[in-house]
C-alpha cells in the first residue's frame, strides 16, 4: 500500500514523504491521521503543500535571521515541580521553553533551531543555542522548582 505521511513517525517516515507500506500498517496510520492514500490527488496536493511551506519556513528563517540578535542574552523563567535534590518531576522539553520565549519576548521560532540535546530535569541555569543558517545566539533559561 502507498501512503503519503502527514506526520513524522519516527523510524518509518516523514512528513509528505510518500512510501510503501504492509496494508495492515497503511490502514492503521490512515486511521491515526498520521498518513493518507497516495492517490494521484493527493500526491499533487502535497506537492503543492510542500512548495508552501518551503516558502512559509524561508519567509519566517529570514525573519528570524533578522532578530536573531534580539534573542541573544534574553532570559526566560521556567518554574517546575521538583524534589529537595533539584530533580524536576516533569522535564522541560523544547515546546515549553518556546512558549514561555514567545509570552516573554514575542520572539516565535520553530523548534528545529533550538539545540536542546535533551530534556531539561534539573533546577538550575542553562544556556540554549539558537543555531539558524550559520548563525548563532543563545537566551538563558531559568528552572525554578516550586
Amino acid at each position: 500500500m502507498k501512503i503519503i505521511f502527514l506526520k513524522d513517525v519516527p523510524r518509518i517516515g516523514k512528513r509528505y514523504e510518500i512510501k510503501e507500506v504492509a496494508a495492515g500498517y497503511g490502514r492503521h496510520l490512515i486511521s491515526q491521521n498520521a498518513a493518507e492514500l497516495a492517490t494521484p490527488k493527493a500526491i499533487s496536493q502535497i506537492e503543492k503543500k510542500m512548495l508552501t511551506d518551503a516558502a512559509q519556513k524561508k519567509v519566517h528563517t529570514d525573519l528570524l535571521m533578522k532578530n536573531l540578535e534580539d534573542i541573544n542574552g534574553v532570559k526566560i523563567t521556567l518554574h517546575g515541580k521538583a524534589n529537595e535534590k533539584g530533580h524536576l518531576f516533569a522535564s522541560i522539553h523544547k515546546e515549553e521553553i518556546l512558549a514561555e520565549l514567545k509570552a516573554g519576548s514575542h520572539l516565535e521560532m520553530h523548534p528545529d533551531y533550538i539545540i536542546l540535546e535533551k530534556p531539561l530535569k534539573m533546577t538550575g541555569t542553562y544556556e540554549i543555542p539558537v543555531v539558524i543558517g550559520e548563525k548563532s545566539a543563545s537566551f538563558i533559561v531559568q528552572v525554578e522548582g516550586k
